[in-house]
């Protein structure tokens, strides 16, 4: 039965071919579209409107929601959870945990919180959000969807200099200095930020399993591939990775897939993840996918104790209380 799916960061490179896929495809269910900026002075956004605005009888909205401020995503949350109590929205099928940050390029930057952006707006601020909304789901259940990438796993991505790890002052990750290395730290803030999102993924499902409840929702946490088209390259990162985008993966991607399979476009990754959303790709289970296939994750993700100590920290930074989730056996 179709529902609702809230999609963040839905102006992004994967967001609105994976829209465009939802409304083509799957045009029962009303999707729920999160931008920090609404206005279409935002080239991203007038981009995700005249997508939308090509299927005049799908039923849409696109909202505003600024992941770096806790207090405005708890609102969010109380909004939809209304709306949807009042059935002006169905129930939830899905949550679609896609938008990111990441600052290659400059010194660290905080969010309104006092939190560095980076682990809010990719981690903390989709687990309050999810939480938040897990009995907003309709009794049929559905799927979350969360992401994380091959930096989470040592060795495997070409921007690493510091491996990813979970440290174990796990408050210091919400911290950061300025460094000469805006690279390296910056992409290691990111790797370390999937990582979280990975073992938190992997806790919120045994949770979800053990609720009577709640078990019919399912979480994915997957690595969507080397996205050779994404702005991302182009955004906070330094200039020379806007010329090997254009000039190198852009053009030789066709040639490159030889030798790494998981370079493709945005809009073969956006599909995919629609497909999970719907629970139409492996329906009713969970877990980790690299692109759609199950391979294993990195050997410190698969820790069940330190997942349950980023499952504890994450509830804490996000301000979840076992008064305002569903899943307050688990707090």
């Amino acid at each position: 039965m179709a529902g609702t799916i809230i999609v963040t960061g839905a102006n992004g490179s994967l967001a609105i071919p994976a829209v465009r896929h939802l409304l083509t495809k799957y045009p029962d269910y009303t999707a729920v579209l999160t931008v920090r900026k609404t206005e279409d002075t935002d080239p991203n956004t007038k981009k995700l409107r005249e997508t939308i605005a090509k299927f005049p009888k799908a039923q849409t909205s696109i909202r505003q929601l600024d992941l770096a401020n806790l207090t405005a995503v708890h609102e969010f949350a109380d909004t939809i959870a209304s709306e949807i109590a009042e059935k002006k929205l169905p129930p939830l099928a899905s949550i679609v945990c896609n938008a990111y940050y990441w600052n290659l390029a400059r010194d660290p930057e905080f969010t309104a919180d006092g939190i560095e952006t980076t682990i809010q707006v990719n981690h903390i601020s989709h687990v309050a959000l999810v939480l938040r909304l897990l009995d907003s789901f309709g009794p049929e259940g559905g799927r979350i969807v969360l992401f994380t990438s091959d930096g989470h796993f040592p060795g495997k991505n070409g921007l690493e200099k510091y491996p990813p790890g979970i440290p174990d002052d796990l408050d210091s990750m919400l911290k950061a200095s300025p460094d000469a290395d805006k690279l390296g730290r910056g992409f290691n803030r990111y790797a370390n930020s999937k990582l979280a999102i990975l073992m938190w993924g992997y806790a919120l499902n045994r949770y979800l399993e053990k609720d009577e409840k709640l078990r019919k929702i399912t979480a994915i946490v997957i690595d969507p591939g080397s996205l050779t088209d994404s702005r991302a390259l182009r955004t906070n990162t330094p200039q020379f990775l806007h010329y090997v985008q254009r000039f190198a993966l852009q053009p030789l991607r066709p040639i490159l897939r030889f030798a790494d399979p998981t370079m493709r476009t945005a809009a073969d990754a956006g599909a995919d993840v629609i497909e999970l959303a719907t629970n139409h790709a492996y329906p009713g289970e969970r877990g980790y996918l690299k692109l759609l296939k199950r391979e294993p994750s990195s050997p410190e993700s698969l820790d069940e104790e330190k997942q349950q100590k980023v499952w504890v920290k994450s509830a804490e930074w996000a301000k979840i209380t076992k008064e305002n989730t569903a899943l307050a056996s688990s707090i």
